[in-house]
């Protein structure tokens, strides 16, 4: 017989599905591995720290300017505490004592040079360029001496102190509102510091605030004494030079000596530039005043570097000068006029972190913690 039964249909093969992956396989499917996401992320902290330097180098003025006001405001709490400590003053009428000191000694300075050396200002203004022109063609009849003009003119006309200058001189308008600006924020920063301070310390991570606190105590306390003894620097600095001018016979006397004074809060460069107009007036009146200012300026150096500056300078902090020097010129590069004339108190604020921070801190180092002062309330 013949087997009719139909043959049995080949079995289905089960569709091939790809095998179902755990949610947590399927997260890290694309991710990188430890090693190229630690890569990753320190690539991002440098484009962020690169970006975060850019705008800052482009805020450039304004960060200047908001360190000036810190620096007014503690100029206003170091007077506050000594009418305190001295006086026995209450904490607000020790803090609006200080306030019109600072007042008062902005208006004296515009009443000196304003009314009292005002003729004498407006004869050192208007004879400076023909000053200097002459100083030029003197140094350019010889060699090395007009290459010393080439080279200064040349580098002054590309720096960014000349093109701020430059700006000062045509804007003044611009330059009274950043000192109306520097001294409102001041007022403001003196008026209830703890505010601005407590707002910074939220910005850094809860384990870091602590060392960080410290630190701005430390550049606290350290520019208040730095201030100190720079306003005894200033006044020696005024008093001496201005008596040896009058002596000398040059003209102007007690402008130059003011202007001296002011000048010795931006260190080297400031002294060295308050001497040009002096030799300039001196020059006008003969050689024996050129000889006597230059004899002024060389003995009350040499009487600020070895009697009072070590007095009162190196007990409050100790820079070498060849750091002093470079970093202004530095510190000026970046910020121009304005950081030309505070860098030797941010250079201060600089050293202090680097020693508060890095070295006690990271290193270990056994430095002593600046004691807090009782608050002004």
């Amino acid at each position: 017989m013949t087997d009719t039964t139909p043959p049995a249909a080949a079995p289905i093969a089960a569709p091939i599905t790809p095998p179902i992956a755990s949610p947590d396989a399927r997260r890290g499917r694309l991710a990188p591995d430890a090693d190229d996401a630690r890569f990753v992320r320190r690539v991002g902290i440098v484009v962020l720290l690169i970006a975060l330097a850019s705008a800052l180098y482009r805020m450039g003025d304004l960060l200047i300017l908001a360190f000036g006001a810190i620096l007014g405001a503690i100029a206003i709490h170091a007077l506050a505490e000594l009418y305190r400590d001295w006086l026995r003053f209450s904490a607000r009428l020790s803090l609006g004592a200080g306030i019109a000191s600072v007042l008062a000694l902005i208006g004296f300075l515009f009443w000196l040079f304003g009314i009292q050396f005002g003729a004498q200002v407006n004869a050192l203004v208007t004879q400076l360029p023909g000053l200097l022109a002459q100083l030029s063609r003197w140094l350019s009849q010889t060699p090395m001496g007009a290459k010393l003009v080439s080279a200064v003119n040349s580098a002054y006309a590309g720096s960014k102190v000349a093109r701020d200058l430059s700006g000062l001189v045509l804007g003044g308008g611009e330059l009274v509102l950043n000192f109306l600006l520097l001294l409102v924020g001041a007022l403001f920063l003196a008026a209830d510091p703890g505010v601005y301070e407590r707002g910074f310390l939220l910005l850094v991570p809860p384990s870091k605030r602590a060392a960080v606190d410290d630190a701005l105590l430390d550049a606290a306390a350290t520019l208040k004494l730095w201030l100190r003894a720079q306003l005894i620097q200033m006044t020696t600095m005024g008093v001496l030079i201005g008596l040896g001018l009058w002596i000398a016979g040059v003209p102007s006397a007690a402008a130059l000596g003011l202007l001296a004074g002011l000048s010795e809060f931006i260190p080297y460069v400031g002294p060295t530039a308050a001497m040009l107009p002096a030799l300039g007036l001196a020059a006008t009146a003969g050689t024996g005043p050129v000889l006597g200012t230059l004899a002024t300026y060389a003995l009350v150096r040499v009487v600020q570097s070895n009697f009072i500056t070590p007095f009162v300078t190196n007990r409050v902090i100790s820079i070498p000068p060849a750091i002093t020097l470079f970093a202004i010129l530095g510190i000026s590069a970046v910020f121009g006029v304005f950081g030309l004339f505070f860098s030797a108190a941010l250079l201060v604020v600089i050293f202090t972190l680097v020693r508060s921070l890095y070295l006690r801190e990271v290193l270990g180092e056994d430095i002593p913690h600046a004691e807090r002062p009782a608050p002004l309330r």
